[in-house]
């Protein structure tokens, strides 16, 4: 019996959304204007970012473009924010923009080789702890001198490559593709526990990389964009910014790698899952298939795109041009020289980063909303108004780190940074206390952060892409499995304000490590993003 016209827009309105959410989104959309209006504006811009931050934790349930955008055109329509600032959001983050257009693309076209290697590693450490241990410390070193996207998205990649080799034998074994929850019946019990193991294995490893890739991005000035932003306006030079933040990332690097161990030694937080002997056992001959197989032409290929990771590595770190850019010629090389020159073929590497790409422009646009509405501006007010100067620092840091759990940590940073550059222009604080407010900025929207997947926009894409689904890794369940980073790092980086800060600033400035620069006065940047 064919449904009504009516029944039909009901059921075409997100899609297969359970009923209850698409109920939760109407009403959301009703209740917005009506708080904007008729209560309090600065109310409605926090239940508005609540409601964003919802549609984010139910990504499983339904992808957070479509409730988001609604979200956001709603707010610009009765406005909460307006075309042109979202616009201004857009274009302050244009690198970041082109780097998930093209650079995710351009690892899309490395993948035999992130595969080859990876296969190697991760049949070569039989030892779990020493697996995730290596995982994370790769991500923290690569993401200190490339962008933490970049790096995240070489893992996905890989773990895609790991999912698809165990599932593809499965399936040939007379089971039914793992698309979605529905299908796990048609797996043996053997197989469906060997999958569930395998899908907490692969989660594990990725939630180490994650938090690798916040332990690196902190230390050094090229590693986040808002360290960049940060430096400039302390006119740090790169040597200079490591020495400044080592006080506090150096031990938080220690005792992240130290709880990195603990988790999987002690099997908490949902970490310690081993790799099952059965999935080990396809791995190994998948490897050895590929062995026998490869051709001379395979060989070249792997080659080819060695030297192109080669290249990659060495424009990222020396900053030849901007990441997108960077990762455009990764596209144009790996094509070139894989045999790649189908359209067609070309397009599947762009199906990952661009639905990403378009969330973030609605996540600029609730931004834009917070900058608007003044949201974060008591808090910004209030910490600045402080007299006590180590409290002062204490309070940098742990505002900086609520704030970037709940919006765009670059934003934070960018805002933070530009008012106590203001207050030192003013004469209202020393170069020295500018010094130590800016490493508490710095430190602050790059550690507490890891608490939430919008805090970091690494977790956001993880959690936002076509893997999360298949392993199960939900937004609650990342809250939970980066608590204990997220209690270890924001405990020793307030320990290092706190303590180490201070006392070891002057050790290095009396051994001549770092000077006082004196700075001209100059006007605020604008702009944010991840």
């Amino acid at each position: 019996m064919p449904i009504s016209f009516g029944n039909a827009l009901v059921k075409n309105f997100l899609g297969k959304a359970p009923d209850w959410y698409k109920v939760a989104i109407i009403v959301f959309l009703v209740l917005n204007p009506i708080l904007f209006f008729l209560v309090d504006p600065f109310l409605a811009g926090w239940v508005l970012v609540a409601e964003f931050i919802f549609t984010l934790a139910m990504a499983l349930k339904c992808y957070p473009l479509q409730p988001g955008g609604l979200l956001a055109i709603e707010a610009i329509a009765i406005g909460m924010t307006s075309p042109e600032h979202v616009k201004h959001e857009l274009v302050a983050n244009i690198e970041v923009l082109l780097l998930l257009v093209f650079m995710v693309a351009g690892i899309y076209f490395m993948k035999q080789l992130l595969l080859f290697i990876f296969t190697k590693i991760l049949l070569g450490i039989r030892s779990k702890v020493l697996l995730s241990v290596a995982f994370c410390f790769a991500a923290a070193f690569l993401s200190a001198f490339l962008d933490a996207l970049t790096v995240i998205a070489v893992v996905i990649s890989v773990a895609v490559g790991f999912y698809s080799i165990y599932h593809k034998v499965a399936s040939g074994r007379g089971t039914a593709p793992d698309h979605d929850h529905t299908q796990d019946e048609h797996f043996t019990e053997l197989t469906r526990e060997d999958l569930e193991n395998y899908r907490a294995f692969l989660r594990s490893l990725l939630m180490h990389a994650g938090v690798g890739t916040a332990l690196g991005g902190v230390t050094t000035m090229v590693g986040e964009p808002q360290n960049l932003i940060i430096a400039d306006q302390a006119n740090w030079l790169f040597g200079e910014f490591i020495l400044r933040m080592a006080p506090i990332t150096l031990p938080v690097f220690i005792l992240g790698i130290a709880t990195c161990v603990l988790v999987e030694k002690f099997k908490v937080f949902g970490y310690g899952a081993q790799l099952p002997a059965n999935v080990r056992a396809i791995l190994e001959e998948f490897d050895n298939q590929q062995t026998e197989k490869r051709t001379n032409q395979d060989v070249a290929k792997l080659w080819a795109q060695g030297f192109i990771a080669v290249w990659l590595i060495v424009a990222l770190a020396l900053h030849l041009a901007a990441v997108g850019l960077i990762g455009l010629s990764v596209i144009i090389l790996a094509t070139t020289f894989t045999g790649i020159t189908e359209e067609h073929a070309l397009g599947k590497a762009f199906e990952e980063a661009l639905p990403f790409t378009a969330l973030l422009a609605v996540f600029f646009s609730i931004v834009a909303v917070i900058i608007d509405q003044g949201l974060f501006k008591p808090v910004i007010d209030s910490v600045l108004h402080i007299e006590d100067d180590g409290a002062q620092l204490a309070l940098f840091y742990l505002a900086n780190g609520v704030l970037s759990m709940v919006s765009d940590n670059v934003f934070v940073g960018t805002v933070y940074i530009n008012e106590v550059k203001t207050a030192l222009n003013e004469g209202i604080i020393s170069r020295e206390q500018f010094d130590m407010l800016a490493v508490a900025i710095n430190t602050g929207t790059n550690l507490p952060s890891v608490a939430t997947p919008n805090g970091q926009a690494a977790f956001l894409f993880l959690l936002t892409s076509t893997l999360a689904p298949l392993i199960r890794l939900s937004y609650g369940r990342m809250v939970l499995m980066a608590l204990p980073y997220t209690i270890v790092l924001t405990l020793t980086g307030l320990a290092g304000i706190m303590f180490f800060l201070e006392p070891l600033s002057a050790a290095m400035y009396d051994l001549g490590w770092i000077s006082d620069v004196v700075m001209e006065p100059s006007s605020p940047i604008s702009g944010s993003g991840h």
